[in-house]
């Protein structure tokens, strides 16, 4: 099926123009709950359409820094590890050509190849983790590949630091509570006010930061079309103060992805809601 690109027309921009790339990577292949996250990057795109070029908060139109939308990351009848391979690859020569680059899940094994990519590129990266889950399993359902595995394979490769933490397992509890190198957490809990936004904020030291946003982090009022939604989550002007002290002062964001997004028929505010929030990353980012 064909797709707008990000921004509808008016928004297209030339590859070679083009401050800022959009990789549609619409895989599910180890979903355990709700299906539906291959659907999730061809939804952000439509809804793109119905988004505001301009931004009332940055005072800008991001598109004219140029949007390039990629064509969609080829995922049939292939594995996990295949895929993951090619998101590495790819992501690598978008970054070689300068382009900030903004990945649409799609579930959230793949996020380790675009982190490992990065992290070939920019030493000293930090991975921030905006989340309902740890997805610190080492294996689950007898893959090690698995989305619930994808941040234990990211602090295999930069440290991770994980906000918005409301659910996970014993074994990853224990992990935790031992000690993972490089690794930090703040609970959804403990973000009943905004002390939380210094705290992640020192522990990034100015060094470039990949940028990994599941859409389960949001509370499910705001966004229920997710395949393991969790009550409790961020709310959107908070977290949005947060992103833009984290662009403006906090550290170089090199790169980012938006994932696990489950489209659901008839309802329509989540995908705007995912649109909208990659608008802003993009400003954010090309200001």
């Amino acid at each position: 099926m064909s797709h707008p690109p990000f921004g509808g027309e008016e928004a297209r921009s030339p590859y070679e123009r083009a401050r800022a790339v959009v990789l549609p990577v619409p895989y599910e292949g180890t979903v355990s709950y709700g299906h539906g996250t291959a659907l999730g990057p061809a939804a952000i795109l439509r809804a793109s359409t119905q988004v505001e070029l301009y931004d009332e908060q940055l005072g800008i139109e991001p598109y004219r820094a140029g949007i390039f939308t990629d064509p969609m990351l080829d995922v049939r009848e292939r594995s996990t590890e295949d895929v993951v391979a090619s998101v590495k690859r790819r992501t690598g020569e978008l970054l070689d050509d300068g382009k900030w680059t903004v990945m649409l899940g799609g579930e959230h094994s793949i996020t380790p190849g675009a982190v490992a990519a990065a992290a070939e590129r920019y030493p000293g990266l930090q991975v921030l983790q905006l989340d309902a889950h740890a997805d610190l399993r080492q294996s689950y359902e007898g893959s090690p590949l698995s989305h619930a595995c994808a941040m234990a394979r990211c602090v295999e490769i930069a440290p991770v630091h994980a906000v918005g933490i409301r659910n996970y397992s014993i074994e990853e509890a224990e992990w935790i509570r031992r000690g993972i190198p490089g690794y930090t957490i703040v609970h959804g809990w403990e973000m009943e006010d905004e002390k939380w936004i210094e705290r992640v904020l020192g522990g990034l030291e100015r060094r470039p930061v990949y940028l990994t946003f599941d859409l389960d982090y949001f509370d499910p009022s705001i966004v229920p079309a997710t395949g393991t939604p969790e009550p409790g989550g961020g709310t959107w002007w908070p977290t949005l103060r947060f992103l833009e002290r984290l662009f403006a002062v906090a550290a170089p964001v090199v790169a980012a992805d938006v994932v696990e997004l489950a489209p659901i028929p008839g309802l329509h505010h989540p995908d705007f809601t995912a649109a909208r929030l990659v608008h802003k990353l993009i400003g954010l980012a090309t200001r």
